[in-house]
């Protein structure tokens, strides 16, 4: 199985709080908090923590910076999955991962 749509979404300067995007989508949607092991070591020690968002055919994996859109399977989006899209998109404004015009991730058609 593929995945037919796949898109990352960005947020520049300003990380968002998982906390309050939790309860923000929650009344909208299913949220799962996902906490991954932190190695003292690492840059990244304080961006270890995700939320699992899900509507009916696509999912979200939220970070504090980054925003991974998945759907496992080519279907058309149903109004809660466009729905979802639109929070995204509202809360992870940037399609590449700096400021620099390179590194461009365009989104896939949806159907």
């Amino acid at each position: 199985m593929t995945q037919k749509y796949h898109h990352v979404r960005f947020r520049w300067w300003n990380p968002v709080n998982l906390n309050v995007l939790s309860e923000e989508l929650r009344p909208k949607y299913p949220v799962k908090s996902m906490e991954y092991t932190k190695d003292p070591t690492s840059l990244y020690k304080d961006d270890k923590q995700e939320l699992v968002v899900k509507a009916d055919t696509l999912t979200a994996r939220l970070s504090m910076f980054r925003a991974v859109l998945n759907q496992e399977k080519e279907e058309q989006f149903t109004e809660k999955d466009k729905m979802l899209r639109e929070d995204i998109h509202r809360i992870y404004t940037h399609d590449r991962p700096t400021p620099f015009p390179w590194s461009f991730n365009p989104e896939p058609k949806i159907k």
